[in-house]
């Protein structure tokens, strides 16, 4: 584990439709740490919670007890502004669909987190001038071997080179932590090995932390950390000695 504490819960619970007929708590009390770097796999059985929990470290839903702290800063009470703000300052996404924008170009698609940040004045994304914005879109893409695709349509893409342009928009402002739900899930083996590998050079060369969801026991063994969730509760958080 590396020295800075990105993620760090304590009895962390979350339920939906409290108080109602339907309540159903899906986390049962979640203690981790992640610290800068780490490479972890996070499986287990569908519906053991593995989204949910996902969704509330990337501050996209609220626990409803516990504590959660992002790099040693207390989010569980923050106002919707302040996580919005938070989460991109800090956090990248990478989902199993592309998301991409049709209409957007795989330069542009990469750009969005920027821009975006610039309209809300979150992170640190307005400090980037749309010459600087486009200049490391275009180094992302390089980087995960799409130079000669930045113009391109998503419909002009296969489904890998989506999902690399998809890695490289989570990037693109240089997040401290990445989080990946089923990154490869949706491609063949081939195309997910070479996905994979993507991630752990970034990881290596920037110190960027993943935390990936995954349902491949073949990616899992190669990550270096393998926490198991299971009913909603953490079964087994161990090191790959195999990685």
């Amino acid at each position: 584990m590396g020295g800075e504490v990105l993620i760090q819960l304590s009895g962390l619970r979350k339920t939906y439709n409290s108080g109602l007929p339907s309540e159903a708590e899906v986390l049962h009390g979640i203690d981790l740490v992640v610290g800068r770097g780490e490479f972890t796999a996070l499986i287990g059985p569908s519906g053991s919670g593995k989204s949910t929990l996902l969704n509330v470290l990337g501050l996209l839903e609220q626990a409803t007890s516990g504590s959660y702290h992002l790099t040693g800063r207390d989010v569980t009470s923050f106002s919707d502004d302040e996580r919005t703000r938070a989460r991109h300052a800090i956090i990248g996404f990478i989902f199993q669909f592309h998301h991409l924008l049709p209409a957007f170009s795989a330069l542009e698609n990469v750009m969005l987190p920027a821009l975006i940040g610039t309209s809300n004045g979150s992170g640190g994304a307005a400090a980037l001038s749309p010459s600087k914005m486009r200049a490391q879109a275009a180094e992302l893409l390089d980087g995960v071997g799409l130079a000669d695709a930045m113009d391109k349509k998503p419909h002009e893409l296969s489904g890998g080179m989506q999902q690399r342009v998809a890695i490289a928009r989570s990037l693109m402002l240089s997040p401290r932590l990445v989080l990946a739900d089923e990154p490869t899930g949706n491609l063949d083996t081939h195309t997910s090995d070479g996905i994979f590998e993507l991630l752990r050079r970034f990881n290596r060369e920037r110190g960027t932390a993943l935390l990936i969801v995954t349902h491949d026991p073949r990616l899992a063994a190669r990550c270096d950390r393998i926490v198991e969730l299971v009913d909603g509760l953490i079964a087994a958080d161990k090191p790959n000695a195999a990685s």
